[in-house]
């Protein structure tokens, strides 16, 4: 009896730290550890892979998503993921929410790590912290731009194509 009951503790304890919504058009919104950020920096896909580190609360952050959106968008070529540096807490009554507002297509991830020093350089190793910061990699050459800033009008296309040269 007592394993039963573990087991449908740990079972029940598992399904509620692992929050997950799916958005309406079926991209991912999830909170996850950064090991799952860091097989998508690490993977082999054909597509250029576009990281965005975010949170609600940043305007700069809020200021240069549409350009973001835009790309995803109107770029097959590029995978789009925004990484939201929320706190986990909010994510249900904030992050999904805000998402959901402002009609994100693109995948959305809350990284569940506040320990900035052990992943950051990972990342990138210039990276002070700062927020908005942009990650654009190129898996088939193996090159990578990051900035960190708020992105202009261009900018993100630009970065895109000095990688794959």
């Amino acid at each position: 009896m007592k394993k039963i009951f573990w087991g449908v503790f740990i079972m029940g304890f598992v399904s509620c730290s692992s929050q997950q919504s799916k958005m309406e058009n079926g991209k991912r919104l999830e909170i996850v550890q950064f090991e799952a950020l860091e097989a998508l920096m690490e993977g082999d896909s054909e597509q250029i892979q576009v990281i965005n580190f975010w949170a609600t609360w940043c305007k700069p952050c809020i200021a240069e998503m549409p350009y973001i959106q835009a790309l995803a968008r109107n770029n097959n070529e590029v995978h789009v993921t925004m990484v939201s540096l929320d706190f986990a807490e909010g994510f249900e009554n904030k992050v999904v929410p805000f998402v959901k507002e402002k009609e994100l297509i693109t995948d959305v991830i809350l990284l569940d790590n506040l320990d900035y020093n052990s992943w950051m350089n990972k990342v990138d190793p210039s990276w002070s912290g700062a927020i908005p910061a942009t990650l654009v990699i190129n898996h088939q050459n193996g090159k990578r731009k990051f900035i960190e800033k708020e992105l202009e009008k261009g900018e993100l296309e630009s970065m895109i194509v000095e990688i794959t040269l």
